[in-house]
């Protein structure tokens, strides 16, 4: 019963998950190369706490006012709705130059080494340590949702091992993704030809991955 349960909980996850790894991935965006995975690694612990928090939370809200369930998925729904017209209207109502700008001023930023980049770093955590608590409530409410009739012991099981393997998922995602284009870039100084086209092929498919990725979820939500 519980591997059934967890199983239909994924299923309906699925959409909050395409978007949390895409919002996951762009919050590196910025970070030195060998400071990727620490960032990552921080993330992951921030995540694993927000579950922490949620979890009980929810099966607090299951045995003391079960008909809040709903208007939760009702609002998170709303919520991620309003998420992804947000992002849909940036593109529309910032011209290129003004985006393109951004991104300038974030390189020279980078470059300039009176910047903090400690700081930096904990402002990235931070935000996607943020972005992650919404993701990770709308995740909890709907596996919620899906065991609202069940036991205790099941609901908590199927919680937990939710909230565990959405965490390891999208961060071991997360982790590879941002890693790419460095094992193409390290593929391309191999003697081999077949390996250097195999480099020139990751590096090429990082770009446009992160790319589909946000359009993706974009559409998830």
């Amino acid at each position: 019963d519980v591997a059934t349960m967890t199983k239909v909980a994924a299923k309906k996850t699925a959409g909050v998950l395409g978007d949390d790894l895409a919002l996951n991935a762009q919050q590196v965006t910025g970070v030195q190369a060998d400071r990727e995975l620490p960032v990552v690694w921080a993330v992951a612990k921030g995540s694993l706490v927000n579950k922490a928090i949620l979890v009980p939370a929810a099966l607090l809200i299951s045995w003391l006012a079960p008909w809040l369930i709903t208007p939760l998925l009702m609002v998170g729904g709303a919520f991620l709705c309003f998420e992804g017209f947000e992002k849909i209207a940036h593109k529309y109502l910032h011209s290129p130059a003004d985006i393109d700008g951004d991104h300038a001023r974030t390189v020279e930023a980078l470059a300039d080494p009176a910047v903090d980049l400690v700081a930096f770093e904990k402002d990235k955590i931070k935000g996607a340590i943020r972005t992650d608590f919404i993701l990770s409530a709308e995740i909890v409410v709907i596996t919620l949702g899906t065991v609202a009739d069940a036991t205790l012991t099941q609901r908590v099981t199927v919680l937990v091992g939710i909230a565990l393997l959405m965490t390891v998922g999208v961060y071991g995602l997360v982790a590879g993704i941002v890693k790419l284009d460095d094992l193409g870039l390290r593929l391309q100084r191999s003697a081999s030809t077949l390996l250097r086209k195999l480099g020139m092929g990751l590096l090429q498919l990082a770009p446009r991955l992160m790319k589909t990725l946000s359009v993706v979820g974009t559409a998830a939500m």
